[in-house]
């Protein structure tokens, strides 16, 4: 995790999402780099007065918010005391990637040379970091994201519970984030007898991630009145858990929007940090 992509923007869950950064650049040492997310200018065309300055006002506003994006960026990494970056050097390092172009394709595009990019929990509110910015990561970025809870962590990837379902996706949750496992104290894979899908048992993953000399024990739960995602949390919650991984979107999206999934109720209500990817 030697490269951290960090979307900015002047949201409520902003200042969590940057702790989480800066947090997780120390354990690795890494090099971490913001830009000001924005959405995309609206198409205007200036057929009179009144449009002319609209388009305007839409200009001042959209460098007014990189500003705030830019200044909130540099003041938590000079407050954490990350170094601004100068080529290869130890320790982490920061750097602010100026005219980003504006739009969620860029976020999904950049994320590709990056270890991880680094997101807020996406809310529903208007002042809230927006699920486009995730999806476009896990969808065409191709590389994992963490999802920051509205409240930062003091610690990340100590104690890690995996969510397995037997699945594609979990499975490269796991290959992605070796490198985080490799570092925790203590590892729980986690079976949610309602959230399996057809795939190996959680007994042969713990076995397999033990032959890499990780701490690993496996806990299974049975049959659930509550649905997986509130299994998973719950649990989770209980063994100090501080970093949890789950493949995104085992079912479709629009099912899950339609009759719910773990995915979902974890995105909704997660306190921990949230490493994913699809």
């Amino acid at each position: 995790m030697k490269t951290v992509l960090v979307p900015t923007a002047p949201h409520d869950m902003m200042d969590a999402t940057l702790q989480t950064a800066i947090a997780l650049a120390r354990r690795f040492d890494s090099y971490v780099e913001g830009f000001a997310l924005r959405p995309p200018l609206a198409e205007i065309v200036s057929v009179d007065m009144v449009m002319g300055l609209t388009w305007a006002a839409d200009e001042r506003g959209d460098a007014e918010a990189e500003a705030q994006a830019r200044d909130a960026f540099q003041r938590f990494m000079d407050a954490a005391g990350l170094l601004r970056d100068a080529g290869p050097a130890d320790g982490p390092r920061w750097r602010w990637h100026a005219d980003a172009p504006a739009g969620d394709e860029f976020v999904g595009a950049y994320s590709r040379v990056f270890d991880i990019t680094v997101v807020g929990r996406p809310t529903q509110s208007a002042t809230g970091p927006r699920m486009a910015t995730l999806e476009s990561v896990l969808f065409e970025g191709g590389r994992p994201a963490l999802i920051a809870p509205p409240r930062a962590r003091d610690t990340i990837g100590e104690t890690i519970v995996i969510a397995w379902n037997g699945s594609t996706e979990t499975a490269h949750v796991i290959g992605m984030g070796m490198e985080l496992l490799a570092r925790a104290k203590r590892v729980h894979v986690l079976t949610v007898e309602s959230g399996m899908v057809p795939g190996p048992s959680g007994e042969a993953l713990a076995r397999s991630l033990q032959r890499h000399g990780l701490p690993v024990e496996h806990v299974h739960l049975g049959p659930e009145k509550r649905n997986a995602g509130e299994a998973i949390l719950e649990y989770s919650e209980s063994v100090g858990c501080d970093l949890l991984f789950k493949g995104a979107y085992t079912q479709s999206r629009i099912r899950q929007m339609i009759f719910g999934g773990a995915t979902s109720h974890i995105l909704a209500n997660a306190t921990i940090p949230v490493f994913m990817a699809h």
